[in-house]
């Protein structure tokens, strides 16, 4: 027996689904490993060998998903001939989705889709065609980071969200398929007469609401899950336990907030409703008649009204992990930034490179290239319609004494269609550190520090890195850019402190690499370290009125290049003049002293997704 309670979570998830694998779709978070590989092991053999189960390729074409036109039967027939798809063929199976996490966008609505209607619909290319199924789905999310995740219009449809990523090997120990076999079949012969009052129906409500969970298709799931858990233990009614259960396994993952603890208020007693006073010819009733009968007998002790709703909402609160509400909010802060996971490069749309962005109609000219297979399938159903000459034709001879142009595709203009591709650019994150002697009096070795944690989160995200330090009269190119973090390293750690401030002349250079940059397609970030406080003009002359003039009008320079800039106060405590300068050259402004290793990191790739955004 496992002691861990994510296994035993998992484990019960595995026979609910099988109960009812239509209704009950599994998300499943889990890395490759033993663990992952048991409780598919699990589900099939709970399942049986009579459910057909079938993997979903992760960038399958819509003709196959759906179902259309036979490309091959078409040509070779000369009319239209329809092909069953993927989601029409696995009736009554378990549909088993690898990589949900990089799953396209349109192939799970398209799949939300089918699972709401219950039916696939088709109507392209002269085909129309309908086919009713019902399947279940286990989708498998391998993302490392936490806001890397399937599509939500596949993970809304699914009632069990599983988290294996912290279930040692172990633990996951496998169960008596037999006995469970023969339990399961007699739920699934019970479940259809198991019946849901309305006091659990409206706990679950209850509970979602207190929850956050604002969907009313989770509620509608948690109730199929607690009918599925009722039947698994042979009961024909739903009771208290197959809610919080459901409420457990379905409403807990979802949570978006915590319910505030709070104390109870204390029960009002009811004010006696107001009579009308007597009439004045009516004596008042005699003393003591109120009391001549005797006391009724108390009534039998109930539930008071409200304790199922707060017994199902406490199991699901008890499957919370601690810190939930902390990752909540991180989560919440993660979808106002946007994905910032992976390159934060702007998507640039292309006919030649990169992902595949679908088909459309149109003519080969330019870098656009000519799709052969959509073209012919567009072309294959009005060959008969365009050959009319052929028919009478081949109805007296063969095929192989028909003229050559008879045995010819026909492809008119209209029919051409066209590859259309997009790809992410590159994003360059350049580093402009401050190392005169204001900067080395004040944190110079801390904004080294800072500088290298974000090289580790730009090394992550697979960003290009340039490093520029300026002292002295001088602004230099420590590092072109490069994705290699221990040249970024090494480079920062043999920069010395000391001289004065030519922030003119830097922001100068950083403006002419991030426009080099922008001209290659890329994606340019600024950040740049400074106190501010510019002693250094442009023309290496000193001064501190005219070197913060220059500065400034650097600073709106680089503001042209459209280069999304990050400044980083230095300085001991936040300054007037590094504010400014932030603000003529429309950067995030950040003090370091507030700065800390989440915050800096959150901050940059804020600013590299609004780079990103701006740019597409």
């Amino acid at each position: 027996m496992s002691d861990s309670p994510a296994w035993a979570d998992a484990t019960l998830a595995a026979a609910l689904f099988a109960v009812d694998p239509a209704g009950l779709g599994v998300a499943l978070r889990a890395p490759a490993g033993p663990v992952r590989e048991q409780w598919l092991a699990l589900q099939r053999g709970l399942l049986g060998a009579g459910v057909a189960q079938r993997r979903l390729p992760l960038h399958i074409r819509d003709d196959r998903l759906l179902g259309g036109l036979d490309l091959t039967a078409t040509l070779q027939a000369g009319r239209p001939v329809a092909q069953r798809g993927l989601l029409a063929e696995i009736d009554g199976g378990v549909l088993l989705v690898a990589m949900a996490e990089r799953l396209p966008a349109a192939t799970a609505a398209r799949l939300a889709s089918v699972i709401d209607r219950g039916e696939v619909v088709v109507e392209r290319d002269g085909v129309a065609q309908r086919h009713a199924t019902r399947f279940g789905i286990v989708a498998l999310d391998e993302g490392i980071a936490d806001d890397e995740q399937m599509p939500a219009a596949l993970l809304d449809r699914l009632a069990l969200h599983l988290n294996l990523g912290e279930v040692a090997p172990r633990d996951a120990v496998a169960i008596d398929l037999e006995g469970a076999l023969a339990q399961l079949a007699v739920a699934r012969s019970v479940l259809p007469r198991v019946s849901l009052p309305d006091a659990p129906l409206q706990a679950l409500c209850a509970a979602a609401l207190a929850l956050g969970v604002s969907s009313l298709r989770p509620v509608l799931m948690a109730a199929r899950l607690a009918r599925a858990h009722a039947a698994l233990f042979g009961r024909d009614e739903v009771e208290a336990d197959d809610a919080a259960v459901a409420a457990r396994l379905v409403l807990a993952p979802r949570a978006s907030v915590l319910p505030l603890p709070g104390e109870p208020e204390p029960e009002r007693q009811p004010e006696p409703p107001l009579e009308p006073d007597p009439p004045a010819d009516v004596p008042p009733p005699p003393e003591g008649d109120a009391d001549t009968e005797p006391p009724s007998e108390p009534p039998e002790p109930e539930l008071p009204e409200g304790a199922l709703d707060d017994v199902i909402l406490q199991a699901a609160l008890a499957a919370l992990p601690p810190g939930t509400l902390a990752r909540l909010k991180a989560e919440q802060a993660a979808q106002k930034a946007g994905r910032a996971a992976g390159k934060a490069g702007a998507v640039q749309k292309t006919g030649q490179r990169g992902r595949p962005a679908g088909v459309r109609r149109g003519e080969p000219r330019g870098a656009l290239r000519l799709n052969v297979i959509e073209t012919l399938r567009a072309a294959a159903p009005w060959q008969k319609l365009r050959r009319p000459a052929c028919r009478p034709a081949l109805a007296t001879v063969t095929a192989a004494e028909a003229e050559p142009a008879c045995r010819r595709v026909e492809v008119r203009v209209e029919d051409f269609h066209v590859s259309h591709f997009k790809q992410r650019r590159e994003t360059t994150t350049i580093f402009t550190v401050d190392a005169s002697g204001s900067a080395a009096l004040a944190r110079l070795a801390e904004a080294k520090g800072a500088v290298e944690l974000l090289l580790a989160d730009c090394y992550v995200r697979r960003d290009r890195v340039a490093v520029i330090a300026f002292r002295g009269r001088t602004a230099e190119l420590l590092l072109p850019p490069t994705r290699s973090l221990v040249r970024a390293k090494r480079a920062l750690a043999g920069l010395p402190g000391g001289g004065g401030t030519p922030l003119a002349t830097a922001i100068d250079a950083v403006a002419l690499l991030a426009d080099g940059i922008a001209r290659r397609g890329d994606t340019p970030v600024v950040v740049l370290l400074t106190d501010g406080r510019a002693n250094v003009a442009l023309d290496g002359s000193g001064g501190r009125v005219r070197a913060e003039a220059d500065a400034l009008a650097a600073a709106r320079r680089l503001r042209l290049t459209g280069a999304a800039v990050l400044l980083i106060d230095t300085s001991p405590r936040p300054h007037a003049q590094a504010a400014r300068l932030a603000a003529e050259m429309r950067a995030t402004y950040l003090p370091l002293p507030q700065a800390g290793p989440q915050a800096l990191s959150q901050v940059v790739r804020a600013t590299s997704v609004a780079a990103a955004s701006a740019r597409g």
